[in-house]
């Protein structure tokens, strides 16, 4: 008995060939928007501005800056506090963007292991 699937329901190597193609070129997509965050840089501050980390799309710090009045050596526990609030804020502003940016190739796919 033969049985013909409706057009969409695996019709055919053309509608697979189809969809490899699309799958390629999101691909494709993925990678060159995946570069261009990579190359991002965000500025985070934390403590009400007394310390700012620069981190890279990559998630790599590149500068932290202290205001003078957050260091206080009688208190060193609070400057280490904030600074691990900071650089937390900066990676989760890293991979919230990502997360966003790449969102926008996949739309409402749900792709395990992609971010």
């Amino acid at each position: 008995m033969n049985v013909r699937l409706p057009k969409g329901m695996g019709g055919g190597p053309s509608d697979m060939n189809s969809m490899i193609r699309q799958a390629q070129k999101m691909q494709e997509q993925m990678a060159e928007k995946q570069a261009e965050l990579d190359e991002r840089e965000y500025e985070v501050q934390a403590g009400g501005g007394v310390v700012t980390v620069k981190i890279k799309g990559t998630k790599e710090i590149l500068d932290i800056q202290l205001q003078p009045e957050v260091v206080d050596p009688d208190d060193v526990e609070t400057l280490q506090d904030i600074l691990v609030a900071a650089v937390n804020e900066a990676i989760k502003k890293v991979e919230s963007t990502n997360e966003q940016e790449l969102g926008k190739i996949t739309g409402s796919m749900n792709l395990p292991g992609m971010f």
